[in-house]
């Protein structure tokens, strides 16, 4: 009787380190991120300065709005040179 109580004692704790070592020890992995495809990436968008005609990122450039328009420029001399036109020559 009593070789049938230590088998079944060892039997339990065994079982009981299982679940014990699998929950304290087991190290979760962490879950893959999804990585999208470069053609998924979100592309910088280029805008064209008016006066003198050169493309730009939109985020870099300088803005000036007249109205509902929404103008774009490489640098502070191109914004006032057109600033200082009508409205009507700035528009083509």
């Amino acid at each position: 009787m009593i070789p049938l109580r230590l088998l079944i004692l060892a039997l339990l704790l065994y079982v009981a380190w299982r679940v014990l070592r699998g929950r304290w020890w087991r190290k979760k992995r962490p879950e893959p991120e999804a990585v999208p495809d470069d053609d998924a990436m979100p592309q910088d968008v280029l805008v064209e300065d008016p006066v003198c005609h050169v493309l730009i990122p939109k985020h870099q450039a300088l803005r000036l709005r007249r109205g509902e328009k929404t103008y774009y420029f490489c640098s502070e001399q191109c914004c006032d040179q057109f600033a200082g036109k009508p409205e009507h020559e700035g528009e083509a």
